[in-house]
């Protein structure tokens, strides 16, 4: 059996033969020579981005278009890599490469076109919407590889054509229909480290008839996860260049090895001193030398020699420079996704005048991350959850049951506190979404008029996705506190909680109370430590948070054509949409409670329902006439009323222009808009430990030792000389910018949002030369505007708003709830706690260029192909002042926002065989200076930060080059061979972390990925 087409399959092969390559997609049409001089009536067909069916798959608005045949000769398997990979997206939204990163969205692949995030894209499924999690996102891993005909990415503003989030663009997965035979294809790769292995298999089938057909697709997709320890950026955390050797290892003072906090005595003078040793805290031994502030106490760790008495304060010792954990050596830096998919399509006409078709989906993805074991520090957990080892705990060296002396200058036993990192029991997250879809429509045509058709169709569209987050590694804090409290040694030779007087029965496999002896170190498989699986029974409580997302959508539209003119046919298209969006996610009770070490967070939960009427109108003014082939206008509008929001009217126009065959000049102005998520509005406070600068620390900050900060009126926002920002290390201080607290931040809803507004402009041109046959050429001019703009604050923004660029409404320390927060310690200056929400900013612009050039020529050796497309970026603006005083930022060329990105592919094929080079460019960024010997531009300043020089370090720019070699067997079967990063590239590491818990970019490939592909076609 063979892939048979229908007319409206031939008019999509043409549409797409004639923009020769779908990387490209400059959408400019060229005639062909056939074997036939006979016309062919093509079938009108919808092309994303209008509601008006017509032949011509030339619009107003750009639209890059990708066709299967050249997805098969991409290295990359599923949707969610191939959209990431082209040049108008963005940098990813929840990064594989950020294990920390939490919530019901991880694991999911989501699409940023522009850089203006990710539910700002709006993600179709032949044309109906594909459903969203609670912050708006939609995976586009979830339809599988093998059903996918072609996708069309509609480069501009569409809220007039399908409503909300449709601002940075509209990306169209169109499935295959109409589908006869079967087809199976299996792909397996792997890093040239030996792992990260990715396989799929899919297999494709289809039955069509006098009045129907079905195709069914199924696909099942495994990858597994890459190891932090495995890689040269994250193995340290702070390498020094590609492929050297570390610099800095990113240790962590909570250590493995059990320490406890050396408690503080007095001195004869009645001065604070260590009550081991009986040093001065001021001394230089505990000092910081480059603050000249006091750190925290030192601390005193078990001796490895097992055997020795726990209760003995001479079997601890002073800890050293190796008395460190290295989180990385636990953590993935690639997060496992395993995933399960089904798509069924189908269509009957039950008469001649009418007809049904659905799409149902099944899709079911679990993803994996783990880091690192929790490191627990009995001393700064929230308030209420104080858990020193306990006065009268057996396992206290300076307790009650002690068998040795008190250390110098301590007059009486006391409570200690102590950290100890579990690393016998280490963090994972395992990410489970089940995904059902169903649209059913009733369509048809009929004719208004003489020879004037119009279409219909009216239907239905259901969406649901259930979410279950399960998390491991997290302790128990109420039994933390029990297991650490008062304990003894029984008559059985046992240590049990209580005590003597008052005993409390012994917890076995997890039940009411097993003592925990916190300074037993890693490896020693003593009893009471975390070895013993009483202990980790007892302690360790599994989380599990739920989830739902909903989506209903009744739908109709009419479109037709009212009159013909003398340049064409005046077409008209109205629809009416009534849509709900229902979510909920419901953490477990001991982490809505805080209960657990687990990041603490409430429950989200909210809908909301709108209706919609829009209208397309498409006017032809001038046809083959001298400097106009073709002239056509186009108008759009569309009302929508929230029941939340109230309602709002956005309207559209374009123009399409030939003044010759072989010239389109296009041009648009769209009005956007896109409402709060259900997150955004119903969201609970969630803890993050957040990755931020600190302005105001005087070895990384851009206002260090500034009057704002060292100076500042309110007492509340100053900070001392030589502040540095505290930090979970070794040094309990930043060892560079982008560190992450040791301290839960909290992050949560804002019930005050208001829907942000858009303006999107784009013009271009489409040249194909006469003179040089199969050769197209596009440019693109674009711009983006969002007013009341909805963006996710974050702990940096906000203290560079505050302090650098002088926001004194971001300065906010009045407990605000409306606003982002925070608090400074009074002493040591030190953020010691921050709520941040999503705001409604002043503004976010953007701007920039698309340049494509697409080109084939046919030889005696062979077709050659050319496909080269490149984004540059003009502008990336974000206005935080909502009063509009202060200077904006710039975001353009920092971090994952690049100036340029560019892909080249060359093609050859003959006969049988093909190869395909492929070249993947991004332009140079620029980071905080974190190193000396790392600041290139040590004069650099910048307007939004008041002419204040602010060190950057400039990052090269990185190509990934890419190729695949493929044979077509003669029983019907595609074998392909190939590399992506064939050279096996890496960029220099990046010290802020863009998109990922790393020293490095989360977008880049992070080795040679060597991939086998067989198709076989029946």
């Amino acid at each position: 059996m063979i892939l048979k087409t229908n007319q409206l399959r031939d008019a999509i092969t043409f549409a797409l033969a004639v923009s020769s390559t779908a990387l490209v997609g400059t959408g400019a049409a060229f005639a062909q020579e056939t074997g036939s001089k006979e016309a062919t009536t093509l079938d009108r067909v919808e092309v994303t981005g209008s509601r008006i069916r017509q032949v011509d798959v030339e619009t107003a608005a750009p639209v890059l278009q990708i066709s299967r045949a050249e997805i098969e000769k991409q290295g990359y398997k599923s949707v969610a890599d191939i959209l990431q990979n082209i040049t108008a997206a963005g940098s990813p939204a929840i990064s594989r490469t950020s294990p920390l990163s939490s919530g019901e969205s991880v694991g999911g692949y989501y699409i940023d076109l522009r850089n203006l995030g990710a539910n700002r894209t709006l993600v179709l499924v032949n044309g109906k919407r594909l459903g969203a999690t609670n912050d708006g996102l939609q995976d586009v891993s979830s339809i599988p590889s093998g059903m996918v005909e072609r996708i069309e990415v509609l480069k501009d503003g569409a809220s007039t054509i399908y409503g909300s989030d449709a601002i940075a663009g509209v990306i169209n997965i169109i499935t295959r229909k109409n589908f006869e035979g079967a087809e199976a294809n299996a792909y397996i790769g792997q890093w040239g480290q030996g792992d990260g292995t990715r396989q799929s298999y899919d297999f494709t089938m289809g039955f069509t008839g006098d009045r129907g057909s079905v195709t069914i697709g199924a696909e099942y997709a495994k990858e597994d996860p890459v190891w932090a320890r495995d890689r040269w950026f994250s193995q340290a955390g702070a390498p020094t260049g590609p492929k050297s050797e570390p610099r800095d290892f990113v240790f962590s003072g909570t250590t493995q090895w059990g320490a406890l906090l050396a408690p503080v005595g007095r001195n004869a003078a009645g001065n604070p001193v260590d009550a081991w040793t009986g040093r001065p805290l001021t001394s230089p031994g505990f000092t910081n030398p480059a603050t000249g502030l006091p750190v925290s106490n030192p601390r005193f760790l078990a001796r490895e020699t097992a055997g020795l008495d726990p209760k003995n304060a001479d079997n601890f010792r002073a800890r050293n420079g190796s008395d460190v954990s290295l989180p990385s050596s636990q953590s993935t830096v690639y997060s496992g996704i395993e995933r399960k998919s089904l798509f069924v399509n189908a269509g009957y006409d039950i008469t001649d005048w009418l007809r049904f078709d659905t799409d149902i989906q099944y899709n079911d993805r679990d993803s994996f991350a783990q880091n690192a074991g929790y490191p627990f520090q009995s001393a700064v957990l929230a308030p209420g959850f104080n858990t020193p080892l306990s006065i009268d705990s057996y396992y206290n060296p300076l307790g009650n049951q002690r068998t040795g002396p008190l250390p110098p200058f301590l007059t009486a036993p006391t409570a200690v506190h102590f950290v100890r990192r579990g690393w016998e029991v280490p963090r994972q997250v395992r990410n489970s979404l089940t995904t059902y879809r169903f649209t059913g429509a009733f369509s048809g045509s009929f004719e208004l008029g003489e020879g004037k058709i119009w279409d219909w169709d009216a239907g239905y569209l259901l969406n649901e996705n259930k979410a279950t987050q399960i998390s491991t590694g997290n302790l128990n804090v109420a039994n933390v506190r029990r297991a650490v409290g008062p304990s003894f040694l029984n008559a059985q030779g046992q240590v049990q909680c209580g005590t003597q007087a008052n005993p409390i029965a012994l917890g076995v496999g997890g039940g009411q109370c097993t003592p925990w002896n916190p300074l037993l170190p890693f490896g020693y498989a003593g009893a009471n430590g975390l070895n013993d699986p009483n202990v980790q029974k007892y302690l360790y409580q599994n989380g599990q948070a739920v989830g739902k997302t909903k989506t209903t959508d009744y739908f109709v539209n009419f479109s037709g054509t009212l009159a013909t003119l003398p340049a064409g046919d005046l077409s008209l298209a109205v629809g009416y949409e009534h849509r709900k969006e229902q979510g909920n996610f419901s953490p477990d009770a001991l982490s809505q409670t805080g209960g657990s070490t687990d990041l603490a967070s409430g429950p989200t939960g909210g809908s909301y329902s709108l209706d919609e009427f829009y209208g397309e109108l498409q006017i032809p003014i001038l046809a083959d006439m001298p400097g106009a082939k073709e002239l056509t206008v186009n108008l759009a509008t569309r009302y929508s009323d929230y029941d939340t929001f109230g309602d709002t009217v956005n309207s559209k126009f374009g123009v399409k222009w030939k003044p010759i065959d072989s010239l389109l000049v296009r041009a648009t102005y769209a009005e956007g808009f896109r409402a709060p998520t259900i997150s955004d509005l119903y969201g609970g406070l969630s803890q993050s430990f957040s990755f931020y600068t600190d302005p105001c620390d005087t070895l990384f900050g851009n206002s260090g030792g500034s009057a704002a900060c060292v100076g500042n009126s309110d007492p509340r926002l100053r900070v001392p000389a030589n502040f540095r920002q505290p930090a979970n290390t070794a040094t309990g201080l930043a060892p560079r910018p982008s560190t992450q607290t040791g301290t839960p931040f909290l992050s949560g809803s804002n019930d005050q949002l208001v829907p942000e507004t858009s303006t999107s402009k784009t013009f271009g041109i489409v040249w194909s030369p006469g003179f040089v046959e199969n050769l197209n050429l596009s440019l693109d001019w674009w711009n983006i505007k969002i007013e009341n703009a909805i963006t996710g604050d974050s702990p940096s923004q906000v203290l560079a708003d505050c302090y650098t660029r002088g926001i004194t409404s971001r300065c906010n320390v009045e407990q605000d709830p409306s606003r982002s927060r925070f608090t400074r310690d009074p002493v040591t200056g030190g953020v010691n706690s921050f709520i941040f929400a999503p705001i409604n900013v002043g503004y976010n612009e953007v701007e920039g260029f698309d340049f494509d050039v697409n080109y084939r020529i046919d030889t005696q050796w062979g077709r050659f192909g050319l496909a080269w497309l490149s984004s540059y970026t003009v502008k990336n603006e974000l206005q935080t002042d909502v009063l509009g005083e202060a200077v904006p930022s710039q975001q353009n060329g920092f971090g994952g926002f690049f100036r340029l990105r560019s892909n080249l592919n060359l093609s050859w094929d003959k006969g049988p065989w093909g190869f395909t080079w492929g070249m993947r460019y991004y332009s140079g960024v620029k980071e905080n200076c974190s190193f000396d010997d790392r600041c290139s531009l040590p004069d650099y300043t910048a307007p939004e930060f008041n002419g204040a020089n602010t060190p950057m370090n400039e990052i090269g720019s990185n190509t990934f080059h890419d190729m695949q070699v493929r044979f077509n067997a003669p029983w019907n079967a595609t074998i392909a061979v190939g590399a992506n990063n064939v050279f096996e590239h890496y960029s220099a590491p990046n010290y802020d972390n863009p998109n990922s818990g790393y020293a490095y970019y989360g977008g880049y490939d992070i080795g040679r990925f060597i991939y086998f592909k067989y198709q076989q076609r029946f």
